[in-house]
């Protein structure tokens, strides 16, 4: 039989994660920092993230930094921390990732971070696509009890990394799950559920939502000189429909038997 696919959402905020519950998402993963690939939210964004989500799970980016994944000890104390008070808000799991300087786990960190969250969902995050070695990484995460390791197969997106996430969703072989993310969309998550095994798959579904503001002094900048700072970008509940359709749709297809 067909297992179920899982969709997680990558929110930006209480309203990208609202409109993740609309569109049918079964977890979402909060974040802040987004441009710098995704850091620890603000406590009162998961405190009222928490309150709003009712049918949707509430994972936890556990990252200080932007930048790499090599932490200092005071770091990994922070990340600690910021996963116990994950804990008191009633948070569903956390999304961690600890790499040594030459692309290996860091072993220590990371069952630091895991003993922290007992009793919620862990998550390895795309510190995984920095790794050396994929397959003994993944070996590793599984000996650590993580639930699953988020992955571009480590490649820019998910669809590039076909090969190998088909390779590691083998290797994994139900001890620990592969969640497909970067890059998935409308567009290709049927091929990428189709030719890799995968069956959780995680995406944005953001749109670009022009700002309310009638004046902005264009000579000051808040960032970068190139960002975009009159565009907000925003979960959009229909993308997430039709990207979880897509994927259904595959299932579907795949009950019927098909030629070769």
């Amino acid at each position: 039989m067909e297992r179920k696919c899982l969709f997680e959402v990558c929110a930006n905020g209480v309203e990208s994660c609202l409109a993740a519950q609309e569109g049918g998402a079964d977890r979402v993963e909060l974040c802040a920092g987004i441009p710098e690939g995704g850091t620890t939210p603000s406590y009162g964004e998961i405190k009222v993230a928490r309150r709003l989500l009712a049918s949707t799970r509430l994972h936890v980016i556990i990252r200080p930094r932007g930048g790499d994944f090599l932490y200092t000890p005071l770091e990994v104390e922070r990340m600690e921390e910021d996963i116990r008070i994950c804990k008191q808000l009633g948070v569903d799991g956390v999304v961690i990732g600890c790499l040594n300087a030459d692309g290996t786990l860091d072993m220590d960190a990371n069952r630091r971070l895991v003993e922290a969250a007992e009793g919620m969902s862990v998550t390895f995050h795309r510190a995984f696509d920095r790794c050396n070695n994929p397959h003994e990484a993944l070996c590793q995460l599984i000996k650590l009890g993580i639930d699953r390791v988020l992955t571009s197969g480590q490649q820019p997106t998910a669809e590039q990394g076909i090969p190998l996430l088909k390779e590691l969703n083998a290797l994994a072989d139900d001890r620990i799950t592969i969640l497909a993310g970067c890059g998935v969309n409308e567009s290709n998550i049927r091929k990428i559920h189709e030719l890799t095994g995968v069956h959780e798959f995680h995406f944005s579904a953001r749109t670009a939502v022009k700002s309310r503001m009638q004046y902005i002094n264009p000579d000051v900048y808040m960032g970068t000189k190139d960002a975009d700072e009159g565009t907000l970008m925003y979960t959009s509940a229909e993308r997430v429909k039709a990207t979880i359709r897509m994927c259904q749709n595959s299932i579907i297809r795949a009950e019927s038997p098909i030629s070769t």
